[in-house]
């Protein structure tokens, strides 16, 4: 029998377990792999949606789906470009910016759920988010895909960038940093549509971002301390790290705190308050989600 989209990803479903994407198995679970509600989760899909993939009723997905399944399935590149395959699209080209998650990042991030995590492409475009990032930042859920990039929301909106409330840096240090990690990401993706796109656009908006852009800063975005004005405890400072993995294009975006200080216990009031369990994890899927 030819193998389709659908029967690919219920067999890719299958194989997770929840430890696998930082939930806890809960007594009397049947299915031995992910459910179609966690991976709908997982990849910011209606189960609606999901369902009718594996049942072959949606037979188009958009690039974007596919990629988002291919993160939320932890799938190898090769796993990866037969899914876009399976789905009609050609898979991603060389010199342009992989959204591809490895499998052992991701099972990194799952069980840093009590911390603030988010993974973006090398263009600054958030791909994924642990719940307690959400609790302290807001829930970038609410924001459609397009707008969930850094660089394009630090210009637009200021210091705030991706957060739903005010975060105070030193000066103008993110600005430039982001300018010049942008300038490095253009340099290694040339034939990235949506990058030298991205570029173009902010050089057009941003009086800001075209000065910065001008005057030829390179560099990587590395670490900062923020101050996060939060609406129900207050301002949190936190070190803000970025981390880097050798051999793939994402980067971790990690917020701490010290230990047993009064930002603890604001991070430890948002993580009860937001019904997240003691690893981070909510208790039941954030849902609903969009229909594609």
């Amino acid at each position: 029998m030819d193998e389709t989209l659908g029967t690919a990803l219920r067999r890719w479903r299958d194989r997770l377990s929840p430890a696998d994407v930082g939930r806890i198995a809960r007594a009397g679970r049947r299915a031995a792999g992910l459910r179609r509600e966690e991976l709908a989760e997982l990849a910011g899909l209606s189960v609606d949606y999901v369902v009718r993939l594996e049942q072959g009723r949606a037979t188009r997905p958009s690039e974007q789906v596919v990629a988002s399944l291919a993160r939320a399935l932890q799938l190898a590149p090769a796993e990866r470009d037969h899914a876009f395959l399976l789905a009609g699209l050609l898979p991603p080209r060389d010199g342009t910016i992989s959204t591809h998650v490895p499998a052992g990042v991701q099972r990194m991030v799952a069980r840093l759920g009590e911390f603030p995590v988010g993974v973006f492409a090398a263009d600054w475009t958030l791909l994924s988010w642990t719940p307690a990032w959400a609790a302290l930042l807001g829930d970038p859920a609410a924001r459609a895909p397009a707008e969930r990039n850094l660089v394009r929301a630090v210009f637009a909106t200021g210091p705030r960038g991706l957060a739903a409330w005010p975060v105070m840096n030193e000066g103008d240090a993110l600005d430039r940093a982001l300018v010049a990690d942008l300038r490095t990401a253009i340099a290694d993706h040339p034939a990235d549509p949506g990058l030298t796109g991205l570029v173009a656009e902010l050089r057009a908006t941003s009086a800001e971002f075209a000065r910065l852009w001008d005057e030829g800063a390179v560099g990587r975005h590395v670490s900062a301390r923020k101050v996060i004005v939060h609406p129900q405890v207050g301002e949190v400072t936190c070190d803000c790290d970025v981390l880097t993995v050798p051999g793939s294009e994402v980067r971790l975006v990690l917020y701490t705190v010290a230990a047993n200080s009064a930002d603890a216990e604001k991070l430890e009031f948002l993580r009860v308050t937001n019904g997240l369990s003691a690893d981070g994890s909510p208790p039941s899927p954030r849902g609903p989600f969009p229909t594609p």
